[in-house]
């Protein structure tokens, strides 16, 4: 009896949608006025202890168990306990416990290896022709995915206003398209850095395959351990929020030192307007290591770094639209992957992706572009923003 006054106080304020609730016991509760857009079916009960100390812990294993089924949408019942000021999402009593965070080089070795290496076939199950795994740019309402992601690519570069013979590095290369799309059309001197042995592998082929060895390397190295080498350019895409909070001034005062003086760099990574946060699910089981920072905490380290902001742009509808379309293509070859990845790990992808995009839609997290530059280097780029939405012209070989 107590456990079924627990859940329905937990539950009764989570969601801003009529929502139906069937318990482990044969009785139902509809929460919210109207028909029910998402039913929960509790299996059996989760205990109160497991919810308490964390409960998007509790809750995600309970899903990736089979405890809980969800008939209906999942990210439509996440966002809408994220629109819910009440929600268990937001109460400090429910997040007691979270998995312990370490950055040492090795650590965070393992930790990119543990998501990134699950295996290149896995990924070209699901993810677009280019293997871009990060928010993709959609110009157009019909782009296709693989539209969008080489529109991303040609932005980011654009942003930099690249001159044909100059060097580029790309920190958190992932398969490469970035920085192989810099080299072969836009004439720069490019190296990659990775920490993922798989992504290092492929990228190590495309740039064989692609006769670009003269003007491309790819490196397994950890982004602290560059040295003294500088560049006119650098991108890094999804990276800085697996630094960990400790280590953004550093990760920010890395990218001042690896810029040349007058150098730019583009920053594309995932933050939040109302400041920092972690999850205890995602930290657990997608990104170990994983921290959301802030947007006016990451603008405090660039400029505490030494770094000067001259353009911010906030892409979060864009991957709310990427997840969507992630979701959609796992969903559609999900028999494979449940053959080869099993029933609880399929579960659990599948979870990510539908929360990712309702995180997005409902605001709680978002994703944005700082266009940053060393000493008075935004002298060189274009007054006005007209530059980032040209049509590029290919590149003469160098």
């Amino acid at each position: 009896m107590l456990e079924k006054t627990f859940y329905k106080t937990l539950l009764s304020h989570s969601f801003n949608i009529p929502v139906k609730v069937n318990y482990w016991d044969g009785s139902s509760k509809t929460y919210g006025d109207g028909t029910p857009e998402v039913t929960i079916t509790f299996k059996e009960a989760i205990p109160m202890h497991d919810i308490t100390r964390n409960a998007s812990i509790a809750l995600g294993e309970a899903y990736m168990d089979g405890k809980i089924e969800i008939e209906g949408s999942i990210q439509k019942l996440i966002e809408s306990a994220y629109e819910s000021a009440d929600s268990f999402f937001y109460n400090s009593k429910l997040k007691k416990f979270m998995p312990k965070q370490s950055h040492t080089e090795k650590k965070s070795q393992e930790d990119i290896q543990s998501h990134y290496d699950v295996g290149n076939d896995f990924y070209e199950m699901w993810l677009d022709p280019t293997l871009t795994y990060s928010c993709a740019y959609f110009k157009h309402e019909d782009d296709s995915l693989e539209t969008a992601q080489i529109n991303k690519v040609h932005h980011i570069i654009q942003k930099l206003n690249p001159q044909p013979g100059k060097t580029l590095l790309d920190i958190g290369c992932g398969w490469g398209t970035l920085m192989l799309t810099a080299a072969k059309e836009y004439g720069l001197k490019v190296v990659g850095i990775t920490l993922s042995q798989e992504q290092y592998d492929l990228v190590s082929q495309r740039i064989k395959d692609e006769g670009l060895s003269d003007v491309a390397e790819v490196r397994l190295e950890d982004y602290r351990e560059l040295g003294d080498e500088t560049y006119d350019y650098i991108t890094s895409v999804g990276m800085f929020e697996h630094v960990g909070k400790d280590n953004l001034a550093m990760y920010f005062e890395r990218v001042n030192h690896y810029l040349k003086p007058e150098g730019i760099a583009l920053l594309h990574g995932i933050t939040r307007q109302q400041g920092g946060a972690t999850n205890g699910w995602l930290d657990k089981y997608i990104f170990p290591g994983g921290y959301v920072p802030g947007m006016t905490e990451n603008l405090q380290h660039i400029i505490d770094s030494g770094l000067q902001v001259d353009d911010v742009e906030t892409l979060r509808r864009h991957y709310q639209r990427t997840t969507e379309l992630w979701d959609e293509n796992f969903n559609a070859v999900r028999g494979k992957v449940e053959a080869k990845m099993g029933e609880r790990f399929t579960r659990m992808w599948d979870l990510y992706l539908q929360a990712c995009a309702a995180s997005f839609q409902s605001g709680n997290i978002d994703v944005m572009q700082y266009l940053v530059s060393k000493g008075p280097s935004s002298r060189n780029l274009p007054l006005t923003r007209e530059y980032m939405y040209a049509d590029h012209p290919v590149a003469e070989e160098v």
